[in-house]
C-alpha cells in the first residue's frame, strides 16, 4: 500500500539539511517501511513530497517517527509538519513537528494532530508517548530558584544552554544582537561628540537626538514639563498600574486642604473632591529603603516620592503635591505647582525616576516576563504536545525562555546594563524585585479586579484600562471556545491528571514562597481555567506590550524619565537651579546608553507576529481552527476600533492596537 507523504521544512535560514532524513508511519496495525528522504548530501528544502510503501493497511494512522543521521558533518533540521494522505481516500493525517532535530542518531515522534487530553487516549502506544515525551521534556526543561524571593526561571546560565527548540531563530537572534550592536555604535558615536560639547542645561539633551526618533519621544520633549502631560503618563505611559483612586491622605503624607486649593477649582475642596472620588495617589513606597548603586565609584541616589493628582474637569489629571519621602519630619518639603518653577520640575522628575524603576523592575519585568516564564516552563514540562493546552499556550510562548534568559546575563546581573546606569543596578533591582513579588497577587493580573481594587473604573481618558478590558473580553471568549471544545464539564477539568500536574507545578514550583499569590494549585471547574489561561495570554500579549512597547517613547527623553539621580533629593525648594539638576541627571554617558537601551527594548521587531496570528498551526481540527478565525475577526474589528478611536489625536495610544502586540514575548 503507499501513502503520499508531504513535508515541510522551516522557512527561517538553516532550516534544511543534508543529513539522512529516514520517516516510518505508524498505525494501529502496524508500521510502513523505513523511507529516506531524498538523497544524502541534498538539502532537504521547504515542502516536499514522498511515497511510503507499506506491505499492508497500517489503520488509523497515531504517529510519524523521524530519523536524522549524519552525513558527513552535523546538519541540524527544524521540520514544520507532516501531512499523509491516502489515495483513492478522502481522509488525510496531519501531524505538526515545529521542532529542531539536532545530533546524529536521533528521533522524534509525531503524534497524529487532533488534539487530546490523557482520558482521550486509549491504546498503549498512546499513552507510552505521553509518558516519553514528558519524562524527556522534564530531563531538558529544569526549574531554577535564579535568586530568592522571586519567581522560579529555567535552569540555564544563559541563552546558549537552553535547548534548540527554545532559541530564536537564526533571523531574529541576527537582529537583536545587530540591533544592540548599531544602538551601542551611535552610543558611542554620541560620547565622542558630546565630549566636545557643552552640558550646562536641559535644551543640550537634544543634542543627542540622532537617529532614534519617534513621533512620540518628541511629542514627550516638546510637552514633558507640563502638568497635564505628566499626569496624563500615569494613565497611558509605560507604567499606567501604579496610579489609585484617594479615598483619604496616607498619614504619612503632610499636605493641607490650603496647600492645594489654588490647583483646585474656586467652587470646591480637598475635603469635597476626596468624597466625589476626584482625587489619586501614586504612592511610591516600594522605593523606600532600597540600596542605591554606585556607578563609577559615584552613588546614585533613590526616593521614594507620594504624588497627588487631581481630575480637574478642565486640565485634566494634573498633579498638586508631591512628597519625596515616606517618613517626613517637620523639615520635609512638599512640593507644589505654585513653587519656583525649577523646585516643582525638580520634584516631578524624581516621581518619574522612581516611575522607571517600578516600571522596569515589576510592571515589565516580574509581572510579564517572570510571570510567562513559570507558564512556559510548566507547560513544557508537565503538557504534551498533542494535549489542547499545550497547543493553545505553545504560541504564546514562544522565544519567552531565550529573552529572559538574555536579560538575566546582559541587562540585571551583576555586570549587566543596569548596574552600569541604573540607580536601583546592582543589589537595590533584587531587592525591589523581591519586594514586588511579595504582593503579587493572581487577581491583580486580571485587568478587571486590577481596575477595581484600584478605584480607577471611572477616570477619564485612561485609554490602556478601556483598551484592556476590550482586548480580555475577546481573548477569554477565544479561550472559553477552545476549552470548551475539548473539556464539556468541570469533572474532566478535574480529572485531566497532566493539567493538574500542570498547575502544581505553577503554583508550588513556580510561584515558591509566596502564600498570598492567591493561585490554588488544582483547577476544579472550567471557568477557572479559562481565567488562568486568558490571564496568561493577556499577561504574555496585551499586558507586555502596555509597558514594554512604549519604553523608547516616554524615556528617550531622558530628563523625562531618568534611569538614575547623581544627587539626593532637594529639601530646599528656593535652593533649586538649572546646575542643581543637571548635576543630579544622568550624565551624558548614562543617558545616551538608557536611550539606546530602551530603544533597542522597545522598538517594533521586524519579525513579529501580531496576537492570533498562527504561523505555527498546532491546531487542526477543523472546530478549533473555526474559533481561532472568530478570535482574528474580533481582533480585526477592535484594532479598526482603536485606529480610528485615534485618528487626529496629537498624542495617540495605540500600544494596544492587536496588530502592533506581539503574539507572545519575545524582546
Amino acid at each position: 500500500m503507499e501513502y503520499k507523504v508531504t513535508v515541510a521544512t522551516g522557512t527561517s535560514k538553516y532550516s534544511g539539511t543534508n543529513n539522512y532524513i529516514y520517516l516510518t508511519l505508524v498505525g494501529e496495525r502496524g508500521e510502513s517501511e523505513r523511507t529516506v528522504l531524498d538523497n544524502p548530501g541534498q538539502f532537504l528544502l521547504a515542502v516536499d513530497e514522498y511515497t511510503v510503501k507499506s506491505s499492508a493497511d497500517l489503520g488509523p494512522l497515531i504517529l510519524v517517527r523521524l530519523e536524522k543521521q549524519k552525513f558527513y558533518v552535523e546538519d541540524n533540521w527544524f521540520c514544520r509538519y507532516v501531512k499523509v494522505s491516502i489515495p483513492g481516500e478522502r481522509r488525510s493525517y496531519s501531524f505538526p513537528c515545529y521542532r529542531w532535530l539536532v545530533g546524529d542518531k536521533v528521533i522524534v515522534e509525531l503524534r497524529e494532530g487532533t488534539a487530546k487530553k490523557i482520558s482521550d487516549d486509549t491504546l498503549p502506544l498512546e499513552i507510552s508517548h505521553r509518558t516519553t515525551e514528558l519524562l524527556e521534556r522534564q530531563k531538558i526543561y529544569r526549574w531554577l530558584a535564579w535568586a530568592p524571593g522571586i519567581p522560579k526561571c529555567i535552569d540555564a546560565k544563559s541563552e546558549a544552554d537552553l535547548p534548540q527548540d527554545a532559541r530564536f531563530d537564526n533571523e531574529k537572534r541576527s537582529d537583536f544582537e545587530g540591533s544592540l550592536q548599531y544602538a551601542l555604535m551611535e552610543l558611542n558615536l554620541k560620547n565622542m561628540v558630546m565630549m566636545m560639547l557643552a552640558w550646562k542645561d536641559m535644551e543640550d539633551f537634544k543634542k543627542i537626538f540622532w537617529t532614534l526618533k519617534s513621533p512620540i519621544a518628541e511629542y514627550t520633549m516638546n510637552h514633558w514639563k507640563e502638568d497635564s502631560f505628566f499626569g496624563y503618563q500615569f494613565l497611558n505611559g509605560s507604567n499606567p498600574r501604579m496610579i489609585s483612586r484617594c479615598k483619604e491622605l496616607p498619614s504619612n503624607f503632610r499636605v493641607t486642604g490650603d496647600m492645594v486649593q489654588s490647583s483646585l477649582i474656586p467652587t470646591t475642596t480637598l475635603k469635597e473632591e476626596l468624597k466625589k472620588g476626584n482625587i489619586f495617589l501614586v504612592d511610591q513606597a516600594i522605593m523606600d529603603g532600597i540600596p542605591a548603586n554606585v556607578i563609577r565609584d559615584k552613588a546614585q541616589h533613590i526616593a521614594a516620592p507620594l504624588c497627588l493628582l487631581y481630575e480637574h474637569p478642565e486640565k485634566g489629571l494634573i498633579p498638586i503635591a508631591i512628597q519625596l519621602e515616606q517618613k517626613p519630619d517637620k523639615e520635609t518639603p512638599i512640593f507644589l505647582p505654585s513653587d519656583p518653577p525649577l523646585a516643582w520640575l525638580l520634584a516631578k522628575m524624581w516621581v518619574r525616576h522612581s516611575e522607571f524603576q517600578i516600571f522596569q523592575v515589576l510592571s515589565h519585568l516580574l509581572r510579564t516576563h517572570l510571570v510567562a516564564e513559570v507558564f512556559c516552563v510548566a507547560t513544557l514540562r508537565q503538557l504534551p504536545a498533542v494535549h489542547p493546552i499545550y497547543k493553545l499556550l505553545a504560541p504564546h510562548l514562544r522565544y519567552t525562555l531565550e529573552i529572559n534568559c538574555r536579560s538575566r546575563s546582559q541587562l540585571i546581573s551583576s555586570e549587566g546594563i543596569f548596574k552600569r546606569v541604573v540607580s536601583t543596578g546592582g543589589d537595590g533591582l533584587l531587592i525591589l524585585a523581591q519586594r514586588g513579588y511579595k504582593v503579587l497577587t493572581y487577581r491583580s493580573l486580571q485587568p478587571k479586579f486590577d481596575f477595581m481594587d484600584r478605584g480607577v473604573t471611572k477616570i477619564k481618558d485612561y485609554y490602556y484600562r478601556d483598551h484592556s478590558m476590550m482586548l480580555w473580553d475577546v481573548i477569554q471568549n477565544f479561550v472559553s471556545g477552545i476549552v470548551s471544545l475539548y473539556y464539556k464539564s468541570d469533572r474532566e477539568v478535574e480529572q485531566d491528571s497532566e493539567i493538574q500536574a500542570w498547575i502544581n507545578d505553577v503554583a508550588v514550583e513556580g510561584f515558591v514562597d509566596l502564600p498570598h499569590f492567591g493561585l490554588a494549585s488544582e483547577l476544579k471547574t472550567k471557568e477557572e481555567l479559562i481565567t488562568l489561561l486568558s490571564m496568561v495570554i493577556f499577561t504574555s500579549t496585551s499586558q507586555h506590550a502596555a509597558t514594554n512597547n512604549g519604553q523608547f517613547d516616554w524615556c528617550a527623553w531622558v530628563p523625562n524619565t531618568p534611569c538614575t539621580m547623581r544627587r539626593p533629593p532637594p529639601t530646599d525648594k528656593d535652593a533649586v537651579t538649572m546646575d542643581m539638576i543637571m548635576d543630579t541627571l544622568p550624565d551624558i554617558s548614562q543617558s545616551c546608553m538608557q536611550m539606546a537601551i530602551t530603544w533597542l527594548l522597545g522598538r517594533a521587531q521586524p519579525d513579529a507576529i501580531p496576537l492570533g496570528q498562527y504561523v505555527e498551526q498546532y491546531f487542526t481540527e477543523p472546530a478549533a481552527l473555526k474559533v481561532i478565525d472568530q478570535f482574528r475577526k474580533e481582533l480585526k474589528e477592535l484594532d479598526k476600533h482603536i485606529i480610528a478611536q485615534n485618528e487626529g489625536q496629537e498624542l495617540p495610544y495605540l500600544y494596544l492596537s492587536p496588530s502592533r502586540i506581539e503574539n507572545s514575548i519575545t524582546i
